[in-house]
């Protein structure tokens, strides 16, 4: 199965002049993203006692999440705030002592042996304990276990910049698959130009750089020639919760074609490559068409 270690939270989101909760957090919605694809999927993150707790375990259990390494917590959820501008979203978190912030290194076990793959990012691997407990949990396994990364960038949630690019200077070079937004380029990069800072990121120890647009599509960058895949044209609600769902539809197509391990990455084809870009696009196509962090099941994807 693959293993989703990072954020969940509760996205307050606007509605009618108030705020409707729903649950969130970049990777918390890749791995509902994956359960209702119907992958086999793990996740690994405190999870509150508070009535938001219930709210979070929900969705996954729902989506036929694995949640058996998720330690319960007495501190609250992380809270937050979204505001909509012209569909795109924007955060203020409320995350001080917070149960996932409190996560340790203490707190990562051992992995079980039917764990395929790990995916991690966010927000969770910025500020410690918690993002220090997670760059542990990939240092002990990127050896055997494929690591696909999104840092999901969030400069106002960075309060110490040269700490987290020294976090990302150690994550990188661990990780397999590194997917990363233009607006993440622009932090990590921002004298180079976004191919010229994908083959920057390769050059660190990945074997494939993903880039996503938006409108724009998605692209590979790796050991061939950049593989490219359209969006697909909806009529975008928001776009929560959509770079998230090409992740899961990206390690999804890799699982079902079998190239999901540090062979099958390592020996990947373009039409591979290419095959789980398109998958992403689909899944992200159906998140971004209806409000909130909203992935589609297996049954709405084209067949």
């Amino acid at each position: 199965m693959i293993l989703c270690a990072g954020e969940s939270l509760i996205d307050m989101v606007p509605e009618d002049g108030a705020f409707r909760p729903l649950a969130g957090g970049a990777v918390y919605n890749t791995t509902v993203a994956l359960g209702r694809l119907g992958e086999p999927t793990a996740y690994l993150w405190p999870i509150s006692r508070d009535p938001f707790g219930e709210v979070l375990l929900r969705p996954l259990i729902e989506a036929g999440v694995n949640t058996d390494l998720c330690p319960r917590s007495d501190r609250l959820t992380t809270l937050a705030l979204v505001t909509l501008t012209g569909g795109e979203a924007r955060y203020s978190f409320y995350d001080e002592g917070s149960a996932g912030r409190m996560l340790s290194q203490n707190d990562i076990p051992e992995l079980p042996g039917d764990v395929q793959a790990i995916f991690a990012g966010g927000i969770s691997l910025v500020p410690d304990p918690c993002g220090g407990a997670i760059e542990s949990l990939i240092q002990r396994n990127h050896h055997r276990l494929p690591v696909m990364l999104d840092p999901n960038i969030r400069p106002f949630f960075i309060t110490d910049p040269d700490s987290y690019r020294a976090r990302l200077n150690r994550l990188l070079p661990m990780a397999d698959i590194v997917k990363l937004s233009a607006d993440d380029f622009e932090w990590l990069f921002p004298a180079l130009d976004l191919a010229d800072a994908a083959r920057k990121v390769l050059q660190m120890g990945p074997r494939i750089v993903l880039q996503t647009g938006g409108a724009a599509g998605a692209h590979a960058y790796w050991a061939g020639e950049t593989v490219n895949a359209p969006a697909v044209r909806v009529t975008v609600a928001d776009t929560i919760g959509a770079g998230d769902t090409f992740n899961a539809g990206v390690l999804a197509s890799l699982r079902r074609q079998g190239v999901l391990s540090k062979d099958g990455i390592a020996g990947i084809t373009a039409d591979q490559l290419r095959c789980a870009l398109t998958l992403g696009a689909q899944a992200a196509a159906v998140t971004v068409s209806r409000a909130g962090a909203n992935p589609p099941w297996a049954s709405e994807m084209p067949t």
